[in-house]
């Protein structure tokens, strides 16, 4: 008899994260001073489940959550309440201003960052050239991370995490970054990453077309709820006509 058991890769299970909004205060008659603090919740219990391979998008305006969620997934920000299991898996987050060590070289950050994927050096540098190159930096690696450009800074994260590969792959909105030829060059390299049926991704973006061609599911997330999940054109249709009448 055959097994059609799924085989889950991410268990998100009433997922809940908070923000301190500190601000300063001052009471000049007085001569006191001090800080009010504010909670927001930019996570509001969602729940959902990743099998191993499948490619889910993650959908919504600015501030619902999205890229939060992302981050909580990789361990970035903890969890106020709920669950997070990665049931094993190594796991990568590919987002602009996450990860690098801004007074480091890129060389070194390479090494850096391959390190905390769980890479060990050796591994890495049988991979470096190859990083290098598809980075496009040259010479430029050898400089600190402070004076790249914000498209230097995206080729070299999606360089490190395109070529040392993980088993889940965590995707925050970096097509936009970059010239025309890098930006086609990375979707590509996307492309034929996630088509190992192994591999599972979650796509933060922005863009339709991105989570129509790439992803099998998409959540929309809204004031840090789901509020659907389902076939990605279905529910990237259903998002575009919300967005129509806002």
């Amino acid at each position: 008899m055959e097994n059609n058991k799924r085989e889950i890769a991410i268990t998100i299970e009433d997922l809940h994260i908070y923000y301190k909004d500190i601000k300063r205060f001052s009471l000049k008659s007085s001569g006191l001073s001090g800080f009010n603090s504010t909670v927001f919740k930019a996570v509001k219990g969602i729940s959902f489940e990743v099998e191993k391979g499948e490619i889910v998008g993650i959908c919504g305006k600015n501030g619902s959550g999205k890229s939060t969620t992302l981050r909580a997934i990789a361990g970035i920000f903890s969890a106020d309440h709920g669950k997070i299991d990665l049931h094993g898996n190594s796991i990568s987050l590919l987002s602009i201003g996450v990860g690098f060590q801004r007074k480091l070289t890129g060389y070194e950050n390479i090494f850096l960052s391959g390190m905390l994927l769980g890479f060990t050096r050796n591994q890495i540098k049988e991979k470096l050239d190859e990083i290098i190159e598809f980075s496009e930096l040259g010479d430029a690696v050898y400089k600190p991370v402070r004076s790249y450009s914000s498209g230097m800074y995206s080729k070299l994260a999606f360089a490190i995490t395109a070529i040392l590969e993980t088993d889940i792959m965590l995707i925050d909105e970096v097509f936009s970054v970059g010239d025309i030829k890098f930006k086609a060059k990375s979707y590509n390299k996307m492309k034929e990453l996630i088509s190992d049926d192994d591999r599972t991704v979650i796509i933060v973006s922005h863009s339709s077309k991105t989570l129509r061609e790439l992803c099998d599911r998409v959540i929309w997330l809204h004031d840090g709820k789901i509020k659907e999940i389902g076939p990605s054109d279905e529910v990237v249709d259903h998002y575009e006509a919300f967005m129509a009448e806002e």
